[in-house]
């Protein structure tokens, strides 16, 4: 989620210089704008680097938990005696051992840690089990007995309006009515669509893991893969029924994230059992486990109606959106948001009226994933422009270029674009890319046609196609959202050392906090210190906040220390700071007669400041949708060639393009690693992720039963342009950079699919019989 790399055209293997338009052609040689490698890359590389699974201490109990099997029940009692006393189990808990409510929830408190008297969706925790060996905690974990009363589960999120209250809170979680121009317009041509977006996975490489730790005080340490350590440790120790000051959680190595690891569900347990036992505690969750306890996508059902002129301009779009938020609250209502406002993408539409609502079932969780919201709006919004260009009979991409947003232009939430939004420019450079060249058709390449090598496909019946998508999202939090992060800086013996607890989670952020501290005070070493709750919070890792937020109180702190630095000097030869600069570790003043050393001015001191950083307010959405609810947006255009087998239904993405709106380009190498992580993970979405269901119970839940993309499926990815023009209003200028790419695959290829198979493609992922041809093509 952070924009701190860049290049122009790159494909997986080999990255080319990059082509960037605006100010900073010249990249500098220490600092922002140069491609400084992780420090931790190594260690990943050789395997040593460790991770939240790894952990080890003296004394150390395994955890089990014990999961429903069934997505909606009555517990009718729970009967933990024969789990209790068998060999080797110290412990096992349920809903009665946690103080209070035992509820908890990040945005929303309705989940309880341990189901009491319903169970909710398939794979809720029911109890925990503490023992001497992992083995002996699964097998205590298995013998308690649970009998349950199996209720008629509510799977349809349309029914769910209807259905009994399956939370006190009741089954509507939020419903945001959009309201913006006039009803009565109506355009002279009119197309309509339905769509779904199924349910993807974060699909975590390395799956849950924590360890629990009790302290002398009574109160406990949560070693865990936290993205958002501060409000972990809050929602713990009110579960926990401490202060907390007596809960600290210590950030442990983050094997990726993008939304899985904000669920506290596990690490909760974890402290009860190293509470109750009073040694240390340790979960690693299978890859069952970790598909039904964290959140996924929301599956969402999408209908709309655009209006439009015979030119092509848009007049008015109607809409409602469905989001199944599963049986907690988690995201839904940010979510939610995110869809409504941005139902329209990034097109001028006088009038839009959207009806948006978010339900509980019993089907998994749903939550923070990235791009949330957003996505599913964008393969219908494009559905629907491509539509609207076969019956029109205008280009498609000619028809986006007449339509699109642009800074000064009005969302329909009534807020102003005053960020920078080159949306044509983007669009236009894909239009001018050239496309790939045609495989031969020599049984040599066989291996490029869908489905492999193997594949039962012919060359006679592939197609290819080309489509276009644009993709929006919102950087940082929402609707008033209060964002802030703290940072300090300390430099001592030319080291530079960062003290901030935004979370590293394969976004880049150390290599940025490194870059920061470089520019600003020409010191080559710096070292990011390890993040715990015993520092100030910096907020979860999510829609760009660090690079924004985090990223911007250490540019604060270290400014003020390189104040502190340059005064003396100053002093001593007349001058202001303003007239000294830093750059690769030296100190020189605009007419050359101060000339030294970083490390020369230091002088054996250290010095060390603290800041905050705390972006502009926002605004909740009103009851008509209206309001300032955004920081900022950032933008993005893909281009999506495919080829389609149009009798078996089997596509293979040949390339993705890629023109997308950064900002400013902080970290070339990161950047483009970045955005084609991005592409790809859309490419899952619509083409083979889906999370499946069976009335409720989740079907398959490992990854031979969840399609990841894998090295083969991965297509060349082209970054075409990236657009320099910076947010003023940004620390650095910048732009969050891998949630928009993956907002805008999916619709892109869903859009390539159209043109080759003449389908309408209204379903994500993308099943073979949708991509079928309607009538073969000569």
């Amino acid at each position: 989620m952070t924009s701190d790399a860049a290049t122009a055209t790159s494909t997986p293997l080999a990255p080319a210089p990059p082509e960037a338009t605006g100010p900073d052609q010249e990249r500098p040689a220490l600092g922002l704008g140069t491609s400084l490698p992780p420090a931790d890359a190594r260690a990943k590389t050789e395997g040593t680097f460790p991770y939240a699974a790894d952990l080890w201490a003296e004394g150390l109990l395994w955890a089990a938990l014990l999961r429903s099997p069934h997505p909606h029940a009555r517990i009718l009692s729970i009967d933990t005696t024969a789990a209790a006393g068998m060999p080797g189990v110290r412990a096992v808990v349920t809903h009665e051992d946690i103080p209070g409510d035992g509820a908890y929830g990040r945005r929303v408190v309705d989940r309880p840690v341990f189901a009491s008297d319903l169970v909710r969706h398939h794979g809720e925790a029911i109890a925990a089990v503490a023992a001497d060996h992992p083995d002996t905690a699964r097998l205590a974990a298995a013998a308690i007995i649970v009998d349950y009363e199996v209720l008629e589960p509510v799977t349809d999120p349309e029914k769910a309006f209807a259905a009994e209250p399956l939370h006190p809170d009741g089954n509507l979680i939020r419903h945001i009515p959009l309201r913006y121009g006039d009803p009565d317009t109506v355009g002279e041509v009119i197309v309509e669509g339905l769509y779904r977006i199924g349910r993807q996975d974060p699909a975590p490489i390395g799956a849950e893991a924590g360890l629990a730790v009790p302290r002398p005080d009574g109160g406990v340490e949560l070693y865990t893969a936290s993205t958002d350590p501060h409000t972990d440790r809050d929602l713990a120790a009110a579960c926990f029924g401490l202060d907390p000051e007596r809960v600290k959680v210590v950030v442990t190595g983050v094997p990726g994230a993008t939304g899985d690891r904000e669920d506290p569900g596990f690490q909760i347990p974890l402290g009860l059992l190293a509470l109750r036992t009073g040694c240390p505690v340790k979960l690693a969750a299978t890859r069952e486990e970790s598909f039904l306890g964290h959140a996924h996508r929301h599956p969402t059902l999408l209908r709309y109606r655009h209006h439009a002129d015979t030119d092509g301009r848009l007049v008015k779009v109607e809409a409602q959106i469905l989001l199944d938020a599963g049986a907690y609250a988690d995201a839904s209502s940010e979510s939610l948001a995110a869809a409504v406002a941005f139902a329209c993408g990034p097109y001028v539409v006088p009038h839009a009226f959207i009806e948006g609502w978010a339900v509980r079932t019993n089907n998994p969780p749903s939550g923070h994933v990235r791009g949330e919201g957003a996505l599913q709006v964008c393969a219908a919004y494009e559905g629907q422009m491509d539509k609207l260009a076969a019956k029109l009979g205008i280009d498609p991409v000619e028809l986006r270029l007449r339509n699109a947003i642009a800074t000064g232009d009005i969302l329909p939430t009534g807020q102003t674009v005053t960020c920078p939004a080159p949306v044509a420019e983007l669009l236009g450079s894909l239009r001018d890319f050239p496309l790939p060249v045609l495989p031969k058709d020599a049984p040599e390449d066989d291996w490029l046609l869908p489905g492999g090598l193997e594949g039962a496909g012919e060359p006679g019946a592939v197609r290819r196609g080309v489509g276009y998508a644009l993709g929006m999202v919102h950087m940082l939090g929402a609707e008033g959202a209060d964002e802030v992060s703290t940072a300090t800086v300390r430099v001592h013996d030319g080291v530079a050392t960062v003290i901030c607890a935004a979370v590293e989670t394969g976004q880049g952020f150390t290599t940025l906090a490194r870059q920061i501290v470089q520019e600003t005070l020409g010191v080559e070493e710096v070292h990011v210190a390890a993040v715990d709750t015993d520092q100030p919070p910096a907020g979860p890792a999510t829609h760009g906040r660090h690079t924004w937020v985090s990223g911007g109180a250490i540019e604060r702190a270290a400014k003020m220390v390189r104040t502190q630095l340059l005064q003396p000097l100053a002093h001593k030869f007349g001058m202001s700071t303003e007239l000294l600069q830093i750059a690769d570790g030296k100190i020189t003043s605009y007419d050359g007669v101060l000339s030294t050393t970083v490390t020369e001015a230091m002088d054996g001191k250290e010095l060390w400041a603290t800041a905050q950083c705390r972006p502009h307010p926002t605004e909740p959405l009103d009851e008509a949708g209206q309001g300032d609810a955004f920081v900022g947006l950032a933008f993005c255009a893909i281009r999506a060639v495919v080829d389609v087998d149009i009798e078996l239904g089997s596509v293979r993405v040949v390339e993705m393009a890629v023109a997308q709106d950064v900002g400013r380009v902080l970290n070339p190498a990161q950047l483009a690693t970045r955005i084609e992580a991005g592409v790809t993970q859309g490419v899952g979405a619509a083409l083979t992720e889906n999370l499946r269901t069976a009335r409720g119970i989740v079907r398959h839940p490992d990854f031979t039963g969840y399609a990841l993309p894998t090295a083969l499926d991965a297509p060349d990815i082209r970054i075409v342009k990236l657009v320099e023009e910076r947010d003023v209003v940004a620390p650095f200028g910048a732009k969050a950079a891998s949630a928009v790419p993956v907002v805008t695959s999916p619709a892109a290829v869903a859009s390539a699919v159209r043109a080759a198979t003449g389908r309408p493609v209204n379903r994500l992922p993308i099943r073979p019989q949708a991509a079928v041809a309607a009538t073969p093509k000569v």
